[in-house]
């Protein structure tokens, strides 16, 4: 593996890393930064949201339903090929719902991600959840 792979390599990571850690810490500018102005996003509900603005706005407007929330990367496959990336990567996310603070939505997914190197930074261009389970708990008392 060449040093700008292993380099790319990391640089995508961090965009999904960057992508979580926006959404647990509410940070919608970072978020933002993680897409491509045209970026294609499906898998989340019936709809697909068209543009890095259109997205956040969604994902702005859905959080309001949770209090914290706990977004957890798997191990990432990743082939690069000069400036496009695609990925795969399992989830684990945690969501408190905050009509019932006491209750987790559990989700369990894979993110699919294409990225694509812009003016020498990874943005993501399509991003695609893949569910593989939910659960819903309300928790015990200790």
């Amino acid at each position: 593996m060449s040093e700008q792979n292993a380099a790319d390599r990391w640089a995508v990571q961090d965009v999904l890393s960057n992508y979580t850690m926006a959404v647990d810490e509410r940070d919608m500018v970072q978020y933002r930064n993680c897409f491509a102005d045209d970026v294609v996003v499906v898998g989340f509900g019936e709809n697909v949201y068209n543009g890095g603005d259109e997205w956040t706005a969604y994902v702005i407007e859905a959080l309001k339903a949770y209090g914290p929330t706990q977004h957890m990367l798997g191990p990432m496959f990743a082939k690069i090929d000069g400036d496009d990336a695609k990925t795969r990567t399992d989830v684990q996310a945690h969501h408190y719902l905050i009509d019932a603070p006491d209750t987790t939505l559990t989700l369990w997914a894979t993110y699919v991600t294409d990225m694509k190197r812009i003016n020498g930074e990874w943005k993501i261009v399509r991003h695609e959840l893949v569910s593989r389970g939910t659960r819903i708990e309300k928790d015990q008392e200790l």
